[in-house]
């Protein structure tokens, strides 16, 4: 079993940057590949950014592609989510997940966390 809690959501002008962690608990931390998802109201949920369990390999949905950038520090048991260049349509709230080995397109994701609001205004 593992557990994440995120946090570091928040209002932000746009432009503006923010830093979203994941803590997960457990000492299997490494097992798991980590992923950033958000939804927004009325849309769906959708990935934001992936990282395999070394960090070595990462993925980016096309909409965030080189604004945010995913990284993990498997020591601390966090994965993190960099978000510089916010805009407005980037508002939703940010989930984390795990998933047993290393992410894959359209792979169910085993354990999910409550996830952080993060709203950018105009």
């Amino acid at each position: 079993q593992v557990q994440l809690v995120e946090s570091g959501g928040g209002l932000v002008q746009a432009g503006g940057s923010l830093r979203l962690s994941c803590a997960a608990s457990g000492r299997t931390f490494s097992r798991y590949g980590m992923g950033w998802f958000r939804q927004a109201p009325g849309k769906e949920h959708n990935v934001v950014a992936t990282i395999s369990k070394s960090g070595g390999s990462t993925y980016y949905a096309d909409s965030v592609k080189g604004r945010f950038t995913i990284s993990r520090d498997n020591a601390k048991n966090t994965v993190y989510l960099q978000m510089n260049s916010l805009k407005p349509e980037d508002t939703a709230v940010y989930y984390c997940a795990a998933v047993v080995g290393d992410p894959h397109p359209g792979l169910e994701y085993d354990y999910w966390g409550q996830g952080t609001q993060v709203t950018v205004s105009s």
